[in-house]
């Protein structure tokens, strides 16, 4: 871990036994090298994604963590849409870090112990709009310049475990070498 401050904080954090679309908040989730969030339905080495399963599962699981900055729900919230922490499907929900603009790579120490590495934008399925009509739009949508633009957090892998809980720092490691932007993953 580095001796820097924390420029971030944790929100909340969810897991769900099951492949539900959101999950339960928790006074605290237990993060596994290599696996992802203990007791969650999407931890593993490999894809744990139904849809993802299906194509090939052997897959590596690049989605162990997602992570969602709590900034997007106020956002949201002035169009119309509430959001709760969890009920994206994320695990930790996050303030003060612009997740979306993390280049691919970066690590995130969370707490005492964990460690996550970014390894892309999540994209989002049409099962957000059961949480609220039209969500889905503008959570993905193609800019001016024709890019797509997805906003729905971030996936990332496990490196080092440890236990997380609303409250604790985040501080950013930047990775080596050039900026390389976040794509779906």
């Amino acid at each position: 871990m580095t001796d820097s401050l924390p420029l971030g904080q944790v929100v909340a954090v969810a897991r769900d036994d099951a492949h539900r679309f959101s999950k339960p908040t928790r006074e605290a989730i237990t993060l596994i090298a290599g696996f992802g969030v203990e007791g969650d339905a999407h931890a593993g080495a490999t894809v744990q994604h139904l849809s993802r399963v299906r194509r090939d599962p052997s897959t590596p699981n690049l989605r162990q963590v997602h992570l969602i900055h709590a900034e997007l729900f106020a956002e949201m919230d002035e169009r119309g849409h509430r959001i709760d922490p969890g009920a994206m499907g994320e695990n930790i929900t996050t303030s003060g870090v612009d997740l979306l603009g993390l280049p691919r790579g970066t690590r995130l120490e969370i707490g005492d112990e964990a460690v996550v590495e970014l390894t892309g934008l999540r994209n989002p399925c049409t099962q957000i709009n059961g949480l609220s009509e039209g969500l889905m739009k503008e959570l993905v949508y193609v800019d001016d310049g024709g890019a797509t633009v997805r906003l729905a957090g971030v996936m990332s892998i496990v490196l080092t475990g440890g236990e997380v809980r609303p409250g604790d720092g985040i501080r950013i490691v930047p990775p080596a070498g050039a900026h390389e932007p976040l794509q779906a993953v």
